[in-house]
């Protein structure tokens, strides 16, 4: 399969755009790993199965904007002659790692817990990476068995984690959430073991202090610089004990006001939230939580990184407070996540290379009858938006990759070229802003996403798994000859047992821990529809 992944100047995409009508197990190193996007202004025309123009660059729209299909999947017909899908990156893994767990305990997720986009970021991908700061962009993709229609993947690199040198140090402050609930076994000894490693391997030029909330908050350690200090901060991570009940307004005011008080100029300053987000006293409103959260990062610049536990877990508060936090969000279910969240992932999220990124992608309606951006169901931008800076888009480190996955319906006969990905950022320092692109052609596509790459396939296993996962049992779903039961609305979904046994034997081929965890949700999955 060819891939393109080429580089084009600014002013060269901007031509383009008019020219058009214009995404562990240990605390050492290891791979990395695919992983968070914000407030955006919301525009569904990037998300719904968009037909394009009839001809190039014309045509009449065949529906009207404003339908919703079920669990909030946008359906929406996007107005004539839109070929452009735009949305801010994500590197969410949250929704992926919370199906995961609740399977485990014989439920299926809630579907509107089910986010496509951090299912399909949940694994590794082996795309080019940059030699400095910024993205590379690939484009490739393979038929489904529905006729006309293909799986084509945008991937998103920036450099590696380990060729980053010397980060900035960081100004860490730990909000734990000591509630009662989290007492049950894998939430707060998780949280405790995990911190204390992590400690350990922080720079001695890094900060960190610790804030803890049930029915109140309370500072237990202000920022304190590392150093020799070390000890200060076990002793206060062995303090911590369950108490009451989650205050959590409490514990996101008094978790700012500690970042701001112990704020160090040319650092990173960040508030890492750990709980089971479940507000039930004191400020339990969202809006007004959110509020503040969103004036401190305008004021003072200091994000939020998420981090989810327990099997009654309030998933969607938690992603709106990573969004309004130009942060990010995971959950950890076990030990072994525990140790990747805070040994791996909360490293690469101190450092950035990107600011406000966001993607667009340009399809040619000469080959392209029609398509859908998989998930990104709130990330999405207008598509006029894509260039306005003052456009919040996504925030992303070193060592990420970001994968976007459409559902694109090609005319019989087309050939020639398919789409174009953009994907534009600011320096984090500077805030000057970039842009890369990438291409792909109709000739690129291959015969089967089944025979693809390790890494397409990976993707498209995960997307359709997501895609089961929303889509109602008792509405949507119907039985094949063979009483495989079928699911999803993506093109040339397999039914769930199929799925489980494609995800095995790509597990298998691949000798993949992260892809044979897969292969044993979706067969749970399977069982228990």
């Amino acid at each position: 399969m060819k891939r393109y992944g080429t580089r084009r100047p600014v002013g060269a995409l901007l031509a383009l755009t008019a020219a058009g009508g214009l995404l562990l197990t240990g605390c050492g190193g290891g791979d990395d790993a695919a992983q968070g996007a914000k407030d955006t202004a919301a525009d569904s025309r990037g998300g719904g199965y968009a037909p394009a123009p009839d001809g190039p660059r014309g045509g009449t729209s065949t529906g009207e904007a404003g339908e919703t299909g079920e669990n909030g999947d946008s359906r929406e017909v996007a107005p004539d002659p839109d070929h452009l899908s735009t949305f801010a990156l994500d590197v969410d893994t949250a929704s992926y790692g919370y199906a995961r767990r609740t399977l485990s305990e014989g439920r299926l997720p809630d579907p509107s817990t089910v986010r496509p986009e951090e299912f399909v970021n949940s694994f590794r991908q082996d795309y080019d990476r940059p030699d400095g700061d910024g993205f590379t962009v690939s484009v490739d993709g393979a038929r489904t068995d529905e006729e006309d229609w293909s799986l084509v993947r945008v991937g998103l690199a920036t450099r590696t984690a380990e060729r980053s040198g010397e980060r900035p140090p960081a100004a860490l402050t730990f909000v734990i959430d000591v509630s009662g609930s989290m007492g049950e076994p894998g939430r707060l000894d998780l949280a405790q073991d995990s911190l204390a490693t992590m400690t350990d391997q922080l720079r001695d030029d890094d900060s960190v202090a610790l804030v803890t909330f049930s029915d109140e908050a309370e500072t237990v350690l202000p920022m304190t610089r590392l150093g020799d200090h070390r000890g200060r901060v076990h002793d206060a991570i062995d303090s911590l004990e369950p108490t009451e009940s989650t205050n959590l307004g409490a514990g996101v005011e008094t978790g700012y006001d500690t970042a701001v008080e112990g704020r160090r100029e040319g650092v990173t300053n960040r508030v890492v939230l750990v709980s089971d987000a479940l507000a039930n006293t004191g400020d339990t409103d969202a809006d007004t939580i959110l509020e503040r959260i969103a004036d401190e990062r305008r004021e003072h610049g200091i994000t939020l990184f998420g981090v989810g536990v327990g099997s009654d877990y309030g998933d969607a508060l938690m992603e709106r407070l990573a969004d309004k936090g130009d942060g990010h969000t995971t959950y950890v279910s076990d030990a072994e996540d525990a140790r990747e969240v805070f040994c791996e992932q909360l490293p690469r999220h101190i450092e950035l290379t990107a600011r406000d990124a966001k993607a667009q992608v340009a399809f040619d309606p000469e080959t392209v009858a029609e398509f859908r951006l998989v998930g990104y169901d709130n990330r999405q931008v207008a598509d006029e938006d894509f260039r306005d800076d003052r456009v919040d888009g996504g925030e992303v480190g070193p060592g990420h990759t970001v994968t976007a996955l459409y559902a694109v319906r090609t005319r019989p006969g087309a050939d020639g070229h398919l789409a174009t990905a953009t994907v534009r950022w600011l320096d984090p320092g500077s805030r000057t802003p970039h842009e890369e692109s990438g291409d792909v052609e109709t000739d690129a596509l291959g015969d089967s996403v089944w025979e693809a790459d390790r890494g397409l396939r990976v993707t498209a296993t995960a997307a359709y798994f997501a895609d089961a996962l929303r889509s109602s049992s008792s509405s949507s779903s119907s039985s094949s000859h063979d009483g495989d039961t079928r699911h999803g609305s993506l093109p040339g979904a397999p039914g769930l047992g199929e799925l489980a046994e494609r995800a095995g034997l790509l597990a298998g081929r691949t000798e993949d821990e992260d892809v044979r965890r897969l292969a044993e949700a979706i067969g749970t999955a399977n069982r228990l529809t």
